[in-house]
């Protein structure tokens, strides 16, 4: 077992201990192929022996959710606190024929639902166990302090490269380091991926709904705007977004993410902030507010508007001014079709009910647990039975109606497993 830094954690004295729940996901790195039979085995981070718990992954390489000890949530909700606000744990997972994985550090907040993804690297492709430490939280760290940059930035109306509108990339490629460290690594994401791995990094997730709804409007935005205006290849780089909480925003190759940022971000994820007569999403730099200040949204001032009752655009406009409005990207790129526009539900048929149930199809054949349906696209019971079990296996609402964040969560999951589109 690796030796990690020691974390500068402080016990709870006499506090009431409270507890989190902590679901894991494997899959195989080639193919997108559920991993059964995974042993998983959890253990503290400062003390790994004795391990707490041993797993087992099912059918479709999850394993059953558990309850672990968590700080009192108080200390998540104010600044200033010297107990760390989430305990943390160490996740190896094995599995014959692929590569051992150790995670260090996955963060347990407590009344919320962590979800700790492992991607294993088949044995004849890889090069030994993988190890990832996760650090410490941005709320809690030091980390860097990030450097001013105008919101709207300057386009060469006459380069080569001219978006004429925003458009949702299916990856982003983060550089796991500074813009001029060519050692950092490079790491293809998907965007809505990325999306929850930032905000479950920047904020804690027992915020109030508002405040989280906030901040991932403000970080979709500023990732956008990197994108839309190709802020780093412009300057002759390879990648869209870096890792550094100083140029941007921080995000951390394997770490957990949580349940409601996970729900949220698949409902809201098209959309970015806008003011009028501006064509480029909004440049929303933001900071803790306590450590750092800005001119953008403060972290913690964000949560004590959102306990006052604010609504997420109430809390946007008070850090950024009352012509900030909510937009929504026209064109998601890597999907077969765009959603109809409307749920698709028992009763509903025609040629948007037969993709759905071909893609569905398609999927259970990697996650055996979705039955197979006739896709006749008419939307019957057995149909909505297969949606159901999709919905749980991918951390959605179980309703059994294809509502839009279950289209597109069809829709990116069909294009991993048939990999009918690869990064470019």
């Amino acid at each position: 077992m690796p030796e990690y830094p020691i974390r500068k954690v402080q016990q709870e004295a006499q506090a009431p201990a409270s507890e989190g729940e902590l679901r894991i996901s494997v899959i195989s790195s080639v193919g997108m192929i559920p991993i059964k039979n995974a042993t998983v085995t959890i253990s503290y981070t400062g003390d790994p022996q004795p391990p707490l718990m041993t797993l087992t992954t099912d059918e479709s390489g999850q394993t059953p959710p558990v309850n672990l000890p968590a700080p009192n949530v108080e200390y998540s909700l104010e600044p200033e606190q010297l107990v760390q606000p989430y305990s943390e744990y160490n996740i190896e997972v094995t599995a014959p024929g692929y590569e051992p994985v150790l995670v260090s550090g996955t963060e347990i907040l407590p009344h919320v639902t962590a979800i700790q993804p492992i991607s294993m690297i088949p044995l004849e492709t890889g090069t030994g166990e993988e190890e990832i430490f996760i650090p410490e939280h941005t709320l809690y760290g030091e980390y860097p302090p990030k450097i001013p940059e105008d919101e709207i930035k300057p386009m060469d109306e006459s380069g080569e490269i001219v978006l004429s509108r925003v458009v949702i990339p299916e990856y982003v490629i983060v550089h796991d380091g500074v813009p001029s460290d060519p050692t950092a690594q490079n790491y293809y994401v998907r965007y809505k991926d990325y999306i929850k791995n930032v905000a479950s990094c920047e904020i804690y997730a027992t915020w109030p709904e508002s405040a989280i709804y906030a901040n991932v409007l403000v970080i979709m935005s500023f990732t956008l705007n990197r994108v839309y205006t190709e802020w780093y290849r412009n300057q002759g780089y390879d990648f869209t977004i870096t890792s550094s909480t100083a140029y941007d925003q921080k995000w951390i190759h394997g770490r957990n993410i949580f349940e409601n940022i996970d729900v949220l971000v698949d409902n809201i994820f098209a959309n970015f902030l806008s003011r009028p007569g501006v064509r480029q999403p909004i440049f929303t730099s933001y900071c803790d507010g306590k450590r750092v200040t800005c001119s953008g949204l403060q972290q913690w001032g964000s949560k004590y508007l959102a306990d006052e009752g604010y609504s997420a655009i109430e809390i946007i406009r008070y850090y950024y001014g009352n012509d900030m409005y909510i937009n929504t990207a026209d064109v998601i790129s890597g999907v077969p079709s765009s959603w109809p526009g409307y749920n698709l539900t028992i009763g509903s048929s025609g040629q948007k009910v037969r993709q759905m149930q071909e893609q569905l199809n398609r999927i259970a054949r990697n996650y055996p647990a979705i039955p197979t349906i006739a896709a006749d696209g008419v939307y019957g019971q057995q149909t909505a039975d297969a949606v159901r079990t999709f919905q749980g296996i991918f951390d959605l609402p179980q309703t059994g109606v294809v509502d839009y964040a279950t289209w597109y969560e069809i829709s990116e999951i069909f294009v991993g497993v048939s990999q009918i589109s690869e990064p470019a």
